[in-house]
C-alpha cells in the first residue's frame, strides 16, 4: 500500500489491481507473459471536450510503476487545466505490455470524471466571474475517492477560470480535501439541523458566534420560511460585524416554495427594477425558474439584497446555494444577480456516460496499429508533447 497526498491509502499491490480490473485484462496479461513481452503506447482520451485533469491517474500510475519495479513513459499532451477537444489524447503512456495491460481499468476511472467536472467547473465560474466559488460536493459523492476527485476537479477547473480573469474555487467545505486549493481547512458555518436545535435563527447565530466569537459568521435563513426577517434580525444583533463586512446570509430556499415575500408577480417586479433586460427575451422553463420561480432565483437574491441594503447592512454579504450547474450560473450573470459567494456540487457530471475515458494501444514496439476508425489517435510526424511526464 501507499499514500497519496491528501493521506488516503490507496491500492497499488497485484492482487488489488486484479480483483478492481476487468477479467480480459488479467487474462490477457497472463497471454502475454506466456507468448513474450512487447513494448506498447496507449493513448488516452475523452469522446468531449473536456478540461485536462490528469493528476490522480498518472500519479496513480507512478506508484504502480515504483512497486512493480519498473518505469512507465508518459507523454502529457494537454497539461493540467488545459482545454482538450474530443477525441484528443490526453497523454500517452508506454511501457511493458505485460504490466501496463492490467492498469487500464483503473486509469480510466480515474481520469475521465475528473476530466468532465473540470471543465463543468471551469464554465461555472467563466458564467459568473466575480464571484468566488466554494466547492460542496462531498455529501454527493459516492465515498471518499470520488469526493477526492471532484475537489480535485474543481480546483483544477477554477485554477483555469482564474487564467481568464475569473475568481474560481477559493475553498472547500471539509478538511479532507481542502489541500487542493492551498493551506487552510474546510469552509462553512451552520447547517440546517443547527437551526433546528437550537429553535430559532437568531439562537444558532448566537450560538455560533459564542462558540467561534474570531471567525466571519454566515446565516443560513431559509429554515423557518422566514428569510428576510430572520436575516435581517441576525444582522441587528451583531451590527460590529454586519458594518465590518463580516457577516453574510446564506440563501438555500428549496424548490417547493418562493423566498419570503415572493411570488410569481412579485419576482417578476424585482427584475424589473434590477435586471429588466434578463426578462425581456425568450427564456426556457428552466430559465424562467432560474429568474423568478421557486427556490434560490434570481428575483430571490436581488430581493434579499434590496432589504439588505434598506435596512443599513449594506456589507452583509449574500451566499447563494442550491443547485448552482452551468446553467443557473448563466442565467445569474444575465440577471447580474448580486451574489457575493456561490456554494455548489453541481459541477458533479449529471450524465455519467459522458465521464468515459477510453485507451487504445497505438503502438506495438514500434510499430503503429490501432483499431479501424482510431486512426486519429496515431502519433503523426512532428507532433511534439505540450508538457513531458515521465515516472
Amino acid at each position: 500500500m501507499s499514500e497519496d497526498p491528501a493521506g488516503r491509502a490507496v491500492a497499488v499491490d497485484d492482487s488489488s489491481i486484479a480483483a478492481r480490473t476487468d477479467s480480459y485484462f488479467n487474462r490477457t496479461k497472463a497471454i502475454v507473459q506466456r507468448f513474450g513481452d512487447c513494448r506498447v503506447t496507449y493513448a488516452v482520451f475523452l469522446r468531449r471536450p473536456v478540461i485536462s485533469a490528469p493528476r490522480l491517474a498518472l500519479d496513480w500510475v507512478q506508484r504502480v510503476a515504483a512497486a512493480r519495479g519498473t518505469t512507465f513513459d508518459m507523454e502529457v499532451m494537454h497539461e493540467e487545466g488545459a482545454w482538450v477537444g474530443a477525441g484528443d489524447p490526453i497523454f500517452y503512456l508506454s511501457g511493458s505490455f505485460a504490466q501496463l495491460v492490467d492498469l487500464e481499468t483503473i486509469i480510466l476511472q480515474k481520469l475521465g470524471a475528473a476530466c468532465v467536472a473540470a471543465h463543468n467547473a471551469y464554465q461555472m465560474c467563466l458564467e459568473l466571474p466575480q464571484v468566488p466559488f466554494l466547492a460542496m460536493e462531498a455529501r454527493h459523492c459516492a465515498g471518499a475517492e470520488m469526493q477526492e476527485m471532484m475537489a480535485y476537479a474543481a480546483s483544477v477547473g477554477g485554477a483555469a477560470a482564474r487564467r481568464e480573469g475569473a475568481k474560481g474555487f477559493i475553498g472547500n467545505a471539509n478538511d479532507a480535501t481542502a489541500h487542493w486549493y492551498g493551506p487552510g481547512k474546510g469552509r462553512g458555518t451552520m447547517p440546517h439541523g443547527l437551526i433546528g436545535y437550537a429553535g430559532s435563527t437568531l439562537r444558532a447565530a448566537e450560538m455560533f458566534h459564542e462558540t467561534f466569537p474570531d471567525q466571519d459568521l454566515t446565516v443560513l435563513v431559509d429554515y423557518f420560511g422566514r428569510e428576510i426577517t430572520d436575516g435581517l434580525e441576525c444582522c441587528r444583533r451583531f451590527p460590529e460585524l454586519a458594518a465590518a463586512g463580516r457577516m453574510a446570509v446564506r440563501l438555500d430556499t428549496h424548490g417547493g416554495r418562493f423566498l419570503e415575500g415572493l411570488d410569481p408577480a412579485e419576482s417578476y417586479a424585482v427584475l424589473e427594477r434590477h435586471a429588466p433586460q434578463a426578462v425581456r427575451r425568450y427564456r426556457s422553463e428552466t430559465e424562467l425558474r432560474h429568474l423568478v420561480g421557486t427556490g434560490v432565483s434570481a428575483a430571490a437574491i436581488w430581493r434579499m439584497r434590496e432589504a439588505l441594503d434598506e435596512a443599513g447592512f449594506p456589507k452583509v454579504r449574500i451566499v447563494a446555494s442550491s443547485g448552482f450547474g452551468v446553467g443557473k450560473c448563466r442565467v445569474m450573470a444575465e440577471a447580474r444577480a448580486p451574489i457575493d459567494v456561490v456554494g455548489t456540487g453541481s459541477f458533479i457530471p449529471d450524465a455519467w456516460s459522458e465521464t468515459y475515458a477510453t485507451a487504445d494501444i497505438v503502438d506495438y514496439d514500434g510499430q503503429p496499429r490501432v483499431k479501424i476508425g482510431r486512426e486519429f489517435l496515431l502519433r503523426r510526424n512532428g507532433n511534439r508533447k505540450r508538457n513531458g511526464h515521465t515516472g
